[in-house]
């Protein structure tokens, strides 16, 4: 009997069903939906997986989409086979480039223009420059290493091969040294060749080395000897010559009270004189404090002159026991620190003089008036030259005594040098944007002045005045107060008032070269920090500020208290006690 096609169909179903198991009676259900391994929808999903994780993923479909495989490779909605995703997400390196990736690292010396900060580490930033030079190549070869950070090397030198300096170098069989290394691809060349010694014997592909003479692989040095797994240009980093941490003690080693300390930023009110006397006003009052005995002596007391009158500014002569003392009624008083009373008293000044100067017996006075007047202290007229160049109150003032030039700063924002005590400047410098009154010449270069703006400006400016021109200029940051060069090494000391950042009331060190760095920060006032004075020594600077207060730091101490200081390990703890 012949069975049509359809029929044959309908009986085969019909075996295929009475053969299966029949289905089992159903389980009771609770409120609770049974999970489901797909959800049917983007939303059901999240909700999902917060259930799990607490967090959504990441790589979910947007808001927009009406399904959960949509903008997803190989998959549907309604597909059997899914993709799965964990809740965290490993990257892949594959077509990565690690180069560019790691020049957009930025690198520890670049990070931050300002150098502000309080904790900065000298010793830890040459570190960061040496790991990263050392990083660059092992990573991406000898090309990219910083020579800068070789130049105080070891007397071994590197000469490179001109035909291979354009591309990294690569090995056969090896992909060290380049991501572009291409391994033996059936290549007719012998895997081993051997040959005598030679003075000409080079490796191919590779840099010459060149050490007393020997070139290639005659040199002791050449990396297929070596047995360190740090290529020899990272040794060369690695063991050239370290740069003695500067040993600075952040915090001030004295402390003295300073009543009725002016918060004043135009007045000068502190100055150590070459007998180790350190002379202060307060008020109407000068002090004489002994940095040997550490007794204190009043010097006068303007309050019983008639009129009273009030200190603005003192300066010690340069050799000698004379004190000057400018007062707010504009006249100067000479007294002599050793019999305590004063030997003279000139006028000239309608205003308060703010700045005082000495050059061997010529004593220069910058007034609220505008004036600058010279008087000579040996002979009886109270003045022998004045100068009217500055339009607003002069409150800067510093001689150069190896060339006889006078510098003063103004608040009309102008920096003039003269040359002796000539009426007309020989350089007018209107860079700065705020008012001058941080002054100080180099005693290390001839020519060289240094000075700082005011709130508006911010800026530490370097010149030469032999030719006039600009050679750097610093941002600081804040406020510069005042400016003092080290007498034993070419840094110089900055204090600091006003800032819009964090940064403020603060002392900071530099280190004057090609590149101005700044060595160290002192913080200690919490006001502006507009006194400025150094020990005879040129070890101990102390400052003052409008919190009332002196403080000495040992800004520039000797070699030999560095030795000293330096003994003192842990491996030697008692090396400091006698």
């Amino acid at each position: 009997m012949s069975l049509d096609r359809d029929e044959f169909r309908r009986r085969v179903r019909s075996a295929a069903a009475s053969s299966s198991p029949a289905p089992s009676p159903p389980t009771p259900t609770t409120s609770q939906e049974p999970p489901r391994l797909v959800p049917s929808s983007s939303n059901s999903r999240i909700s999902m997986r917060g259930s799990l994780s607490g967090v959504e993923d990441p790589f979910a479909a947007t808001s927009g989409s009406s399904s959960w495989g949509e903008g997803t490779s190989g998959l549907g909605a309604y597909g059997n086979k899914k993709k799965l995703y964990g809740d965290r997400f490993i990257p892949t390196r594959e077509g990565a480039d690690s180069q560019t990736s790691f020049k957009l690292i930025p690198s520890a010396a670049s990070l931050g223009k300002r150098r502000t900060d309080s904790g900065m580490d000298a010793q830890k930033d040459e570190a960061d420059r040496k790991f990263d030079a050392l990083l660059r190549t092992e990573l991406f070869g000898p090309e990219y290493v910083d020579q800068a950070s070789l130049r105080n090397s070891p007397s071994t030198r590197i000469a490179y091969n001109p035909s291979n300096t354009s591309s990294p170098r690569s090995r056969p069989g090896s992909h060290e040294g380049s991501p572009t290394a291409t391994p033996i691809s059936g290549s007719s060349k012998p895997v081993f060749s051997f040959s005598s010694p030679s003075r000409k014997r080079t490796a191919p592909g590779d840099r010459e080395r060149v050490i007393g003479g020997a070139q290639g692989l005659d040199s002791p040095t050449h990396e297929r000897y070596s047995t360190s797994p740090v290529k020899y240009e990272g040794q060369r980093v690695l063991l050239s010559p370290r740069k003695a941490p500067r040993l600075l003690a952040k915090v001030p080693f004295k402390v003295l009270d300073a009543p009725q300390l002016a918060d004043d930023y135009y007045l000068n009110l502190v100055d150590w004189s070459s007998t180790n006397i350190l002379a202060v006003g307060l008020g109407a009052d000068v002090y004489l404090w002994s940095a040997v005995t550490s007794q204190v002596t009043k010097l006068c007391d303007l309050a019983a002159h008639s009129p009273p009158d009030f200190v603005t500014s003192l300066s010690w002569i340069g050799k000698g026991n004379q004190l000057a003392v400018g007062t707010k009624l504009g006249k100067v008083h000479i007294y002599d620190a050793v019999k305590l009373k004063c030997i003279r008293t000139m006028t000239g000044h309608s205003a308060r003089v703010g700045a005082l100067a000495w050059n061997d017996a010529i004593l220069s006075s910058g007034s609220h008036d505008r004036l600058i007047i010279h008087r000579d202290v040996r002979v009886a007229a109270h003045s022998v030259g004045k100068i009217t160049a500055h339009r607003q109150e002069v409150c800067g003032l510093k001689w150069n005594t190896a060339e006889n030039q006078l510098a003063s700063g103004g608040n009309d924002n102008r920096l003039f040098v003269f040359d002796k005590m000539n009426e007309t400047p020989t350089h007018r410098f209107t860079e700065h944007i705020a008012a001058v009154k941080a002054i100080a010449w180099s005693p290390h270069q001839h020519g060289i002045l240094a000075s700082g703006g005011g709130t508006a400006d911010m800026r530490l400016c370097f010149r030469n005045t032999a030719t006039g021109s600009l050679l750097s200029e610093v941002d600081t940051g804040s406020q510069i107060c005042n400016l003092l060069w080290s007498k034993n090494s070419n840094e110089l000391v900055s204090t600091h008032g006003f800032s819009a950042g964090q940064a403020q009331n603060q002392v900071c060190i530099w280190r004057y070269g090609a590149q101005t760095q700044q060595v160290a920060t002192l913080q200690g006032h919490s006001y502006r920090v507009l006194y400025l004075a150094m020990s005879p020594d040129g070890e101990t600077i102390v400052t003052g500020a409008g919190d009332e207060t002196l403080r000495f730091w040992n800004a520039f101490p000797s070699r030999g208290a560095v030795a000293k200081q330096a003994e003192r390990t842990v491996l030697n703890p008692l090396a400091g006690i006698r």
